[in-house]
């Protein structure tokens, strides 16, 4: 069985990171370069700093912390947010990204998939999906979540490890922020239909929801952030968790 990572995200904004509630209600949880090392120090597998406002000075700035971020992390690094062509994909590499996600960018013209996966591998591409659930399936979210499409997440996902894309970055709007267990039926469905590792996102209230989505819901990794920067429990204890459980997981120092 491959090794589950615990992936923490950092959402930023204006240079700090803030955390909401179905990405609104937005608080100002702390420095993201600091919070970013502490969190490998406790045993993080890999860091997402998340441009929640993607402006093109939002983005400078983005680049400038993960510059600063990457000189002192060594587990992996994606960034994602108002990333819309090859270009920008070179740029936040060159800034010291290991992957880079794309969201709007993509549902708005899904060759950049296929440009960013040819130049720089698929290993480096990564597909970030925002879905909320309408009726029996999941619509597909852009900027942010604000705007409805008329896609299908699961085919969706389907497309975007078709035009390239190494890994699928899949967000529960319903449960962002709601602490109340990831959605395990829309990743569940994701992870069957695609070839490629799912990260799980939206809803970690507990380790225990960690270890559900890794072991019902298909995810090869999990996303975490509020639960960490408020206090409610640690990098180092969620993996002590899963390892009790028989999840396999890179061992903390």
């Amino acid at each position: 069985m491959l090794t589950r990572r615990l992936i923490v995200c950092l959402d930023v904004k204006g240079g700090r990171v803030v955390k909401g509630v179905q990405f609104e209600s937005l608080r100002d949880v702390g420095d993201p370069v600091a919070l970013a090392t502490r969190y490998e120090a406790e045993g993080a597998d890999e860091v997402v700093f998340l441009d929640i406002s993607a402006s093109a000075e939002e983005r400078a700035t983005l680049l400038d912390v993960a510059r600063r971020t990457a000189e002192r992390l060594f587990v992996p690094l994606t960034i994602g947010g108002g990333i819309r062509t090859a270009d920008d994909v070179a740029r936040a590499l060159r800034a010291g990204a290991d992957k880079v996600s794309l969201n709007t960018a993509a549902v708005e013209r899904p060759e950049v998939l296929n440009e960013a996966a040819d130049r720089f591998g698929a290993q480096c591409v990564v597909a970030s999906i925002d879905a909320k659930r309408d009726g029996a399936r999941w619509r597909v979210y852009t900027r942010g979540g604000r705007d409805r499409t008329d896609l299908d997440a699961v085919a969706w996902a389907r497309e975007c490890v078709r035009r390239g894309a190494g890994e699928i970055l899949l967000t529960s709007i319903d449960r962002d922020g709601a602490r109340t267990g990831y959605d395990l039926e829309l990743t569940s469905a994701v992870a069957a239909a695609v070839s490629v590792p799912v990260v799980a996102s939206g809803g970690a209230g507990s380790a225990t929801h960690v270890r559900d989505v890794l072991r019902h819901g298909g995810a090869d990794a999990a996303l975490v952030a509020g639960i960490l920067h408020d206090g409610e429990t640690t990098v180092r204890d969620i993996k002590a968790l899963l390892a009790d459980d028989g999840i396999p997981v890179r061992k903390t120092a």
